[in-house]
C-alpha cells in the first residue's frame, strides 16, 4: 500500500516547526497545531512525522538529481561543470529556501531510509575531472575542494537570499565569482 501524500499545508507547517525546533524537537502534534488541525486528525489521514519529513527531503533530493543530470552528462570541462553545478545548487536552494533556512543540516539528513543521496558527490567528480583536464589546479585534495565549494556557495547564498533579501541573480553572481576565483591557480 502506498503512503499517503502530505498536502502542501502540512508540509509548510512541518518546515515552520522545523525552523523553530530543529530535527530533534519536531513532533507531529506541533506540526498539526501549526497547520490548524488536531494531531489525531492528521494521524487518521495516515500522516506520520517520518512521512512528512521524508516528503520534504525526497522532493529536494529528486529536484537536485534532475538539476545535476545534464551537467553529469556534459562534455564541458570539469571547471565549467563545477560552476554550472554550483549555479544549479543556487537555483535548488531558491526552490527550497524555507526548508534550507529551517535547518543548516538539511543536506546532511539525506532522507530517512528512502532514496539515499550524497549531495557532495557530483562536485567531487567535477573537481576531479577539472584537475585531470587542467581546468582546475592539480594537487589539491579533491573532496576538500568540493566540500569548500559546495558549502561556500550553499550557506553564503542561503544567508544572502533568506536573511538579507538579495536578489537571486546578484547573490548567485557574487557568490559564484568569489568561490570560482578562489579556485583559480595562483
Amino acid at each position: 500500500m502506498d503512503e499517503p501524500r502530505p498536502d502542501p499545508q502540512l508540509l509548510k507547517a512541518t518546515i515552520s516547526v522545523l525552523a523553530e525546533t530543529s530535527w530533534d524537537g519536531i513532533t507531529l502534534e506541533r506540526v498539526a497545531e501549526r497547520a490548524g488541525r488536531s494531531r489525531s486528525t492528521v494521524w487518521r489521514q495516515g500522516m506520520t512525522l517520518d512521512i512528512l519529513l521524508a516528503a520534504l527531503l525526497d522532493e529536494m533530493a529528486d529536484d537536485f538529481r534532475r538539476s545535476l543530470w545534464p551537467l553529469l552528462n556534459s562534455d564541458q570541462s570539469g571547471r565549467a561543470r563545477l560552476e554550472g553545478g554550483l549555479a544549479a545548487l543556487c537555483d535548488l536552494i531558491d526552490r527550497h529556501l524555507p526548508l534550507v533556512l529551517a535547518s543548516d543540516t538539511v543536506f546532511h539528513h539525506g532522507d530517512p531510509g528512502r532514496r539515499q543521496i550524497d549531495y557532495l558527490e557530483p562536485y567531487v567528480r567535477f573537481v576531479r575531472e577539472g584537475q585531470v583536464d587542467g581546468s582546475l589546479p592539480p594537487g589539491q585534495d579533491v573532496r576538500e575542494v568540493a566540500d569548500l565549494a559546495f558549502n561556500g556557495v550553499a550557506w553564503t547564498y542561503t544567508h544572502l537570499r533568506g536573511r538579507h533579501d538579495w536578489p537571486a541573480g546578484r547573490a548567485r553572481d557574487r557568490v559564484l565569482s568569489l568561490i570560482m576565483e578562489g579556485l583559480a591557480p595562483r
